[in-house]
């Protein structure tokens, strides 16, 4: 399932996630154990749960009494396991790809790939010519399977169009005006950087293909640069600290005992360290009430080699594993 998840993010959100088990205090309550992809909101400095896979056991299953025949002819109990992804992966990718203009959807699950816009100019070639093109270059797109839309509207103006499309993230724009359509080309504008390229008509449906896989994979390029510079490499709690709770917070990888109680004890001592960086001082009014947030987000899959004896960055027993860390949704 892990995999699965991994793909769906990767393949179609262009979201990079961390696979891993999540800890005892953390894993789905009644079940065996919980694995869980964790993503990473830059905008916030937070995780996010992405989704997760529940072994379950035989727990609900003696809760509830659901139980077959086995061969031997003996009743027993089912072994369960709960998975999926949710809506909450358009949240996810809508926070990874958005900035301050608005959406910016990864091109394979935008219900709209393209939009082409008329470039109407006064005194020129009116609405009705270029629209007829604009039709005619749609129709060579969804051939090639873009989805596409034509917005040949007269209420607002092309700027207005441009600023309200981009909003939406369509990830690729095409415009086309009198000066454009006597070139034989248009001109195609990236959501994602702006960019801007001439293109001549005939080359359309080869171009646009390949920009909106050139698209996916910036975006998804740019979420794993991001993620892995705001994931820091701690070996004690100084450190630690300084990568959590700063005003850019970022995630942590720790050797860690992974016991329940130095992670409790982890929490706690976080939350005092954010108090006592809050507004109130301890002693006044408000101290000690603003949380931390802080919490073992998962132990990846991927472990990286222990330095002979390594300890515990909170603690100081041994460390038996690395942990990833960080603020969480």
């Amino acid at each position: 399932a892990l995999e699965m998840y991994r793909r769906c993010y990767a393949d179609l959100l262009a979201v990079p996630v961390v696979m891993g088990n999540k800890t005892e205090s953390e894993k789905f309550g009644g079940a065996d154990y919980s694995l869980t992809v964790e993503a990473f909101i830059a905008g916030s400095g937070r995780a996010i749960q992405a989704a997760t896979s529940h072994h379950l056991g035989q727990t609900f299953a003696k809760m509830f009494d659901i139980a077959f025949e086995d061969e031997a002819g003996e009743r027993q109990n089912v072994w369960q396991n709960s998975w999926g992804m949710t809506t909450r992966s358009i949240g996810v990718a809508i926070m990874v790809h958005g900035d301050d203009q608005g959406l910016v959807l990864p091109p394979r699950v935008a219900p709209v790939q393209v939009v082409l816009v008329p470039v109407v100019l006064k005194g020129a070639a009116g609405l009705e010519e270029l629209t007829t093109h604009l039709a005619a270059i749609e129709t060579s797109l969804k051939a090639v399977g873009v989805r596409t839309k034509v917005d040949a509207g007269t209420v607002h103006t092309p700027g207005w169009k441009y600023n309200h499309w981009e909003q939406k993230g369509v990830p690729l724009r095409i415009e086309l005006g009198p000066r454009d359509l006597a070139k034989q080309q248009v001109r195609v504008v990236r959501r994602d950087t702006g960019e801007k390229q001439d293109v001549a008509i005939p080359d359309l449906p080869t171009f646009i293909a390949a920009k909106l896989d050139e698209i996916h994979e910036a975006l998804l390029a740019k979420a794993t640069r991001v993620r892995d510079e705001r994931t820091k490499e701690v070996n004690d709690f100084e450190g630690f600290c300084g990568a959590v709770l700063q005003a850019e917070a970022c995630m942590a990888l720790t050797p860690s005992c992974g016991e329940m109680a130095c992670e409790e004890e982890v929490g706690t001592r976080c939350d005092r360290e954010a108090s006592a960086a809050a507004e109130h001082p301890a002693g006044e009014e408000g101290a000690g009430s603003k949380g931390s947030g802080v919490k073992a987000l998962c132990r990846p899959l991927q472990q990286p080699p222990l330095a002979e004896g390594q300890g515990c960055f909170a603690c100081e027993r041994p460390a038996t594993c690395t942990m990833l860390w960080g603020k969480s949704y």
